[in-house]
């Protein structure tokens, strides 16, 4: 019974070793994807950015132009009206002139004055859509010329990129390749909290070696009794001053 759960132990132990290696070999992995993607520099940022700007001009654009056909209905409707308040001024005149009273005559009289009226409110409507249109075109050309600049920008940085994409695609892919060999040793709840440390620091190192009797992330020195656990390798070790994963040299 005692030789079982030795060899359980072992067995044990055994495969959390792989883990830890497994774990050594991806962040190198990962390390090297990093540092070929850092010859992108602040391309991927630029390029969302660009697109983001060119995204909100033509949202501005569209705005605009719905402005624009707005005004002109607007337009269109007054002409409409100024050439109905026309020909009821024309019709009340003809009436005016077969009146048989004065009251008859008045009324009309007035009517034909509403109209009057009316036809100089639609001028001044139309004056002021008049306005507000140049206005608009105005706008809606400058929008046009930024975003046509920007989309030469865009259009500029992303050719760069995928310049850079496609002389980089080849050792990435392989590099992806071997990161995927060693995930699969990895158990989830160990890839989750690698992932999760790595985000949270600023180079990218989740998994670090011991340098000097000190944690190779920090560099704040790590007990000898601690180093000697970690060595060991059964179990997952962390760096209680920044929470990296703390791992031994492969040949130790």
């Amino acid at each position: 019974m005692a030789t079982n759960n030795k060899k359980v132990a072992e067995s044990n132990d055994y495969r959390m070793q792989e883990r830890i290696k497994a774990l050594y070999e991806l962040q190198k992995i990962d390390s090297k994807i990093d540092e070929i993607n850092k010859v992108k520099g602040e391309l991927p940022m630029e390029v969302a950015d660009l697109e983001d700007e060119v995204a909100g001009l033509q949202t501005r654009i569209d705005k605009i132009q719905g402005d624009i056909d707005e005004l002109n209905a607007l337009l269109r409707q007054k002409k409409e009206d100024i050439e109905q308040c026309k020909t009821l001024i024309a019709k009340y005149t003809e009436q005016q002139n077969n009146v048989r009273n004065n009251r008859e005559f008045d009324a009309i009289g007035k009517e034909i004055e509403y109209q009057e009226l009316n036809t100089q409110l639609c001028e001044k409507h139309i004056k002021e859509y008049n306005a507000a249109l140049k206005t608009k075109k105005q706008l809606l050309e400058e929008a046009e010329a930024v975003k046509k600049d920007r989309c030469v920008d865009l259009d500029a940085k992303r050719e760069e990129l995928n310049s850079i994409d496609a002389e980089t695609a080849k050792d990435i892919e392989g590099l992806q390749e071997e990161a995927s060999k060693a995930r699969e040793v990895i158990d989830e709840r160990l890839l989750s909290a690698y992932s999760r440390i790595r985000s949270n620091v600023r180079n990218g190192l989740a998994v670090v070696s011991i340098k000097r009797d000190a944690c190779g992330g920090c560099f704040n020195r790590i007990p000898p009794q601690r180093q000697s656990e970690i060595r060991m390798g059964k179990k997952i070790i962390i760096c209680e001053y920044c929470g990296r994963i703390l791992v031994s040299f492969p040949e130790e």
